[in-house]
């Protein structure tokens, strides 16, 4: 699945794709990151091209470290670091990857993303603030 298909899905049909999605490898290398701040909508693709541009391009995941930083402001400087583990979703109790940055980063302490692998090289990850659901993401490798 292409991250172009990704981004016309509603909330929704998201939450199916993620339910149903086994947790995959956890990642290592960098990865191209694409947000999906307004899911089904015709303002869903160019909301990400500008948070693209300017806030977020993605994960540069280190396996052997069990970390990631993420790629940030328009230059795409490494910041902003999380552990990385194997751990329980909060949307459905299966498995996911854990991206925690509870103890990694006093801006992003409030911040927890998990992924699956959705297709080969191809991640869906849901970010929670506390544990409310903020957005939802997609990570290519």
């Amino acid at each position: 699945m292409k991250t172009a298909t990704l981004m016309t899905l509603t909330k929704a049909e998201l939450d199916t794709l993620y339910r149903r999605s086994a947790v995959g490898q956890c990642p290592n290398g960098d990865s191209k990151g694409t947000l999906i701040l307004a899911p089904g909508s015709k303002a869903n693709q160019w909301l990400a091209a500008i948070a693209k541009s300017l806030v977020w391009q993605g994960k540069g995941f280190n396996q052997d470290q069990g970390s990631l930083l993420n790629k940030v402001l328009p230059f795409g400087l490494k910041l902003v670091k999380a552990q990385v583990y194997l751990g329980v979703s909060w949307i459905d109790g299966k498995d996911a990857i854990i991206l925690d940055y509870s103890t990694t980063s006093f801006i992003a302490q409030k911040i927890r993303d998990e992924i699956r692998q959705i297709a080969p090289g191809i991640y869906l990850g849901r970010s929670f603030w506390d544990r409310t659901h903020i957005l939802d993401f997609v990570l290519e490798f």
